[in-house]
């Protein structure tokens, strides 16, 4: 197989420091790379909504650099691990979805990939392709390789069993999935959020085992990346909580979105999803802590980098002007786009209107914007038994989304 191309001295302190909240072993990752070893490097994604965030960018811009260098990029989609629900930093046992739900999502974020990977570089692996043949023996003999005691060693577990939580025997396989993953594939790395490392050292483990030699002998090696935090401020940016940001996102909504987030974020923003030097995003952090410069001018620039990322920077421009007319001078935004006319006869909910049409992220959801006067009709805020909606009016949800209803 031929090497990968060695990074010079500024392109590896980048692929190793930049974004990166740890390596396991670090030494042998940066020993192979500076061998030209070609790696197999693999990221896996749960399917659990039709939707890529920046949360998941924040990888998949990592791999890309890895990729550019020469090495494979295995992208697994979790579509049996989705199924389960990823218990990593939950308090609660998820709810399970349906193999319906799973091959509805895996599809429709497929391409969305493809917005920052090298499609022709890019291996695309279902984990259906192996696990669809397990036996009851098979996946007897995967849980035996791990002990109750090992997987209680995670923290979620730990806290759920301290507190006599609920822990579903299903969700102690999802470890073992996921590490059977890097063996399915023969990874050499495994990239993951830093709530994936008890995961992805399971992989290491279930290599060893079988002899898989990994980047150094013992197995893959771990790469991981920093949270990032959601629009709300608090949380990581998740689909089920909604206080995300999707990679294909109008640009419009997207620089809005954006502009939304926290001051306390842009500079992490700026670290993990930009190009910008490491010196102008320290000048960035210490202008907002300091507060010697506006912070609406960096998350103008922050929005702008980002648009223009997943756009254009024409795009980027565009939205700049539409957020500056709509938010500085009271005008709705060009190109509003128009949803169909809710229905003529008796009344309809608000809530699952807005659900129904992209508005929110569900019916409960819906209503949560409402009452907190999030959402507002010709510019007056809505009620739960808001009515009487006609063609032509514009409904506002949040900061920066807006529709208008199309004619009927």
């Amino acid at each position: 197989m031929a090497k990968a191309r060695i990074p010079n001295e500024q392109e590896l302190n980048w692929l190793t420091r930049r974004a990166v909240a740890e390596i396991v072993p670090e030494a042998e990752l940066v020993q192979a790379l500076k061998a030209g070893k070609h790696l197999r490097i693999k990221m896996g994604f749960d399917p659990t909504k039709p939707v890529i965030t920046l949360g998941w960018a924040v990888g998949l811009r990592k791999l890309r650099q890895f990729q550019d260098l020469g090495h494979t990029i295995v992208v697994i989609i979790g579509d049996w691990t989705a199924r389960i629900g990823d218990p990593s930093l939950k308090s609660e046992t998820r709810s399970m979805l349906s193999e319906e739900e799973v091959m509805a999502n895996s599809e429709a974020i497929l391409d969305q990939f493809f917005r920052i990977l090298d499609r022709e570089h890019t291996e695309i692996r279902r984990q259906t392709t192996w696990f669809d043949d397990f036996k009851l023996t098979d996946v007897v003999r995967l849980s035996a390789r791990f002990t109750v005691a090992q997987m209680l060693e995670r923290d979620d577990f730990a806290n759920r069993f301290g507190t006599n939580q609920p822990i579903g025997l299903h969700e102690l396989l999802y470890p073992l999935l996921q590490g059977y993953d890097s063996v399915a594939i023969q990874s050499d790395v495994e990239f993951g959020g830093t709530d994936q490392k008890f995961n992805i050292l399971v992989g290491r483990e279930l290599q060893r085992e079988v002899g898989q030699p990994g980047v150094a002998g013992n197995g893959q090696a771990v790469l991981l990346v920093p949270l990032l935090v959601g629009l709300d401020g608090t949380k990581k940016m998740s689909q089920s909580l909604g206080n995300f940001v999707a990679i294909n996102e109008p640009p419009n909504e997207m620089y809005g979105k954006l502009m939304s987030i926290p001051d306390s974020l842009i500079g992490d923003y700026f670290e993990l999803l930009t190009d910008v030097t490491d010196e102008d995003v320290d000048v960035i952090r210490e202008s907002i802590e300091k507060r010697t410069a506006n912070p609406m001018e960096h998350k103008k620039r922050l929005a702008r980098e980002i648009v223009g990322y997943f756009h254009s920077r024409q795009d980027a421009e565009a939205a700049e002007s539409a957020f500056v007319a709509t938010f500085s001078k009271g005008e709705l935004p060009e190109g509003v786009p128009e949803v169909p006319p809710p229905p003529g006869n008796g009344t309809f909910k608000l809530a699952a209107y807005l659900a129904e049409h992209g508005l929110a992220a569900s019916t409960s959801e819906a209503n949560r914007l409402i009452d907190q006067g999030a959402v507002e009709v010709n510019g007056v805020k809505a009620t739960r038994k808001t009515d009487g909606l006609k063609a032509g009016d514009t409904i506002r949800v949040g900061k920066h989304r807006f529709v208008r209803i199309a004619v009927a």
